[in-house]
């Protein structure tokens, strides 16, 4: 009879995991949710306040690793200011990784959303959260205190990971090759919406948003005295002349059917009136979602470039970094199928399914497919009422609070099922 008892001792011990994660109902996650909200916003208010410009994240790293400290758990730092915390609950299972990005941008910010007085301003001069990152921090560290204290209920591993400088990719390469020896077998990221109304749920797998490639060079000539043209050789011309035959090819010499838009943010040459200068820079961006159009395309430019800048009597220098950088942040189908049903059974009037919603804008998170399946998710920010819905990168860019806990419930929800067992 004893030695019954010892058998089902072992057994209930063995098996007890599984039958304590049955526990983790929505009712727990969205009460969870509920309990760790005002925390959420405060992370939110104070890092709202105190931006700083990618690899140059230092007391945003800082202040997180801080509060990370308090959870108990530990820290690995990569090289730069990025770094990751693992939750491991010393139980054999799954590993998942978690995302968010930490830098802000060199915009200035206005006080003022599309409506009223923010209730948060940055106290850093010319730079802000114009893009949604110290919201996707809070979220994390949400995230994180939810699932620290479900930890003896879950097993396997989980993975949080704040990357350096996303705006400019600074910090991708080095943490995809410091994650590289934990085998993760799912990651997930977010990224907060203007134009999706507060709590909207964009989850589909496939493309997501766009790759992106550089135009940058220099179209160089010879300067002179702006009184004898004619004993110089103009870039400035040549510049206008590229840009104008680069607009025409870019309508009449690409595939209709394949979206790839070209956007020339820069053009710089000259610093005073009566100089001609030596060269002029143009430069830009692409943005796609098809590789091999995006190569096409670029091979046009060159050539258009060249050809136009041969005929006014100059040459082209293109700049190392001229072609494609990113490639698009495409969702696992099946990981994605398993994300959105396990967030439907949480908010199942909030899912949203459409091409509609791809977003044109770019994202390092595409190179963390190289880890693992990768499901990437978009939270609707955008409350007329309130203000928010101004463009990303915009001064008056500003977020709903309201939409923070949506993908916190969205993180935990599927960090439980993945683990349980996807």
């Amino acid at each position: 009879m004893k030695a019954i008892y010892i058998y089902i001792f072992i057994l209930s011990v063995l098996i007890s995991p599984v039958f304590a994660q049955k526990t983790i109902d929505k009712e727990v996650i969205l009460d969870k949710v509920q309990t760790v909200d005002p925390y959420v916003r405060e992370v939110r208010g104070y890092l709202h306040q105190h931006p700083e410009l990618s690899s140059k994240e230092v007391e945003t790293a800082r202040y997180l690793q801080a509060e990370i400290a308090k959870m108990g758990l530990p820290v690995t730092k990569v090289p730069g200011t990025g770094f990751y915390a693992v939750l491991d609950t010393q139980r054999p299972g799954k590993t998942i990784g978690l995302r968010t990005d930490i830098d802000a941008l060199p915009v200035p910010e206005d006080p003022q959303n599309l409506k009223q007085q923010k209730q948060w301003v940055s106290q850093n001069e010319r730079l802000s959260h114009a893009c949604g990152h110290d919201g996707h921090m809070a979220i994390l560290l949400g995230s994180m205190k939810i699932l620290n204290d479900l930890k003896s209920q879950l097993n396997g591993r989980i993975v949080f990971i704040f990357e350096e400088g996303e705006e400019t990719m600074a910090g991708i390469d080095a943490m995809v090759e410091a994650l590289k020896p934990l085998k993760i077998d799912a990651i997930i990221g977010n990224h907060l919406k203007s134009n999706l109304n507060t709590g909207e749920l964009f989850i589909q797998e496939g493309p997501m948003m766009a790759g992106s490639g550089t135009v940058a060079f220099d179209v160089i000539g010879r300067g002179g005295h702006a009184s004898r043209p004619d004993l110089s050789v103009n870039p400035v011309f040549a510049a206008a002349n590229i840009l104008t035959g680069i607009s025409m090819a870019w309508n009449n010499q690409r595939d209709i059917t394949k979206t790839l838009t070209l956007g020339i943010t820069q053009i710089q040459g000259g610093e005073v009136f009566n100089v001609i200068p030596n060269s002029v820079f143009i430069g830009g961006t692409i943005r796609f979602f098809d590789g091999e159009e995006a190569a096409k395309g670029f091979a046009m430019f060159r050539k258009v470039t060249e050809d136009i800048a041969a005929a006014h009597g100059c040459t082209v220098k293109f700049h190392d970094n001229m072609g494609i950088i990113l490639n698009p942040v495409v969702n696992d189908p099946e990981l994605t199928r398993f994300v959105r049903k396990a967030v439907s059974e949480l908010y199942p009037d909030k899912i949203l399914i459409g091409q509609e919603y791809i977003w044109f804008a770019s994202e390092s998170f595409s190179k963390y497919s190289q880890l693992a399946p990768t499901t990437f998710l978009f939270t609707g920010i955008k409350n007329d009422a309130l203000g928010s819905g101004a463009e990303h990168h915009n001064d008056r860019f500003d977020l709903d609070e309201d939409a923070l806990h949506y993908t916190v419930a969205a993180f935990v929800q599927s960090a439980v099922k993945i683990l349980k067992g996807f």
